[in-house]
């Protein structure tokens, strides 16, 4: 069982918190601060309740060395204006006397973890030296959690630890929608190929009523049945592996939904001439870039049937019109749905999140991840390293 720090009495109390402060920067500036401002928003009630944090991050990728771009100094201001709290800075090495003397209510930003090799090789001794700055460690970063590195993992191990805010509100909300969801349920998974996604479809076809395929990945599954493909593209080494998946489905009870009729074109450019054909019926010289209105029609009838929606992956080239048609509209479909009540919708990866807002309906789902590996891992049924070393019981 993960304790929530929400049922923990921390007043007094230093908290060494894993947050993931990776956001955009343009010219040395933050250039979207969700991330921060969802992080502050948890850690407000905690600061008032007297205590102290100490917050660890990585940010970029400097390959365990400073890099000054990289800096975690860049977010600091961002930081303290989202908390409404001093907000101090440290690297590593100096970091356990400013820990030491922090006040309640304070907050000590601590450097780039990734600045450290010992980060990422989840090394044991750094795990002890980030265990000394507090008293509880708090995980609240569920989008690094598919990472065994010494702030995520090892760490963990060696003090009581407890899930933060944004940590508790996303297992919630993945637990709900894949572990028990409301029947039916329904996923929608799109993207490329299917070789980027099989253990995700093996697993969500034996956990969900019905799967909507769309994509790149749809027409893998076409040609399997036989479907000429033109110039789209599509995995042929992959037959076997559909097969299997379809195998798996039938023995759980899984409807799979592919498109009955797609719109192709013979330039992947935005406003090139398009046409609708049979999903079987791709010309020779043309490539298949979107569902078309019949499979949209079927799909929604699938969607308004269900109690649960999971989202991962767009339904066909969305980020050029007019091949967005599939992806937005059932995306404002679930939207509708969310908003009436009749359904539990969560949607997660970076396409899948760019898509919605394409659609202008990210904000009326019921949750929206911005974890892309976590969330594609959490899908797959894997077990995530940052998730288990918090089911520590004993130690809280």
């Amino acid at each position: 069982m993960i304790r929530p720090v929400s049922e923990m009495d921390v007043a007094g109390r230093r908290l060494v918190v894993r947050a993931d402060l990776n956001v955009p920067m343009a010219d040395g500036r933050v250039s979207d601060a969700t991330r921060i401002t969802r992080f502050a928003a948890g850690m407000e009630p905690l600061l008032a309740k007297g205590a102290a944090l100490v917050v660890l991050s990585h940010f970029g990728r400097p390959k365990g060395q400073p890099v000054a771009e990289f800096s975690l100094r860049h977010i600091r201001d961002d930081l303290s204006r989202a908390l409404a709290a001093p907000v101090r800075f440290a690297t590593l090495g100096q970091a356990a006397p400013e820990a030491a003397r922090l006040e309640a209510g304070h907050v000590l930003l601590v450097e780039n973890m990734r600045f450290d090799a010992r980060e990422e090789a989840n090394d044991p001794a750094l795990a002890r030296e980030l265990a000394a700055l507090g008293d509880i460690y708090v995980n609240d970063a569920f989008s690094c959690a598919h990472r065994a590195h010494a702030s995520t993992e090892a760490v963990a191990r060696l003090m009581p630890a407890a899930a933060g805010p944004l940590m508790v509100e996303e297992l919630g909300a993945l637990q709900a929608a894949l572990d028990a969801p409301a029947r039916p349920s329904v996923a929608i998974v799109g993207g490329a190929k299917v070789s980027s996604k099989i253990a995700v479809l093996k697993n969500l076809v034996q956990k969900i009523d019905h799967v909507i395929v769309g994509g790149g990945m749809a027409n893998t599954f076409l040609f399997a049945d036989g479907a000429p493909m033109g110039k789209s593209l599509h995995e042929a080494d992959q037959l076997a592996t559909v097969s299997e998946i379809r195998a798996l489905a039938q023995a759980h009870g899984c409807a799979i939904h592919l498109p009955a009729d797609v719109v192709v074109a013979r330039e992947f450019r935005a406003g090139a001439e398009a046409q609708v054909v049979a999903a079987g019926a791709c010309p020779d010289d043309a490539m298949i870039l979107d569902a078309g209105p019949q499979a949209v029609a079927t799909f929604t009838r699938v969607l308004e049937g269900a109690k649960t929606i999971l989202w991962n992956g767009p339904l066909g080239a969305f980020e050029i019109p007019p091949f967005d048609m599939a992806t937005v509209t059932l995306a404002r479909v679930a939207a509708d749905l969310t908003r009436g009540g009749t359904a539990v919708s969560v949607a997660g990866g970076g396409d899948t999140v760019a898509a919605l807002n394409a659609a202008q309906v990210a904000g009326q789902f019921t949750y929206v991840s911005s974890a892309g590996g976590a969330f594609l891992e959490w899908l797959e049924g894997r077990t995530l390293p940052g998730v288990a070393a918090l089911m520590q019981d004993e130690r809280v």
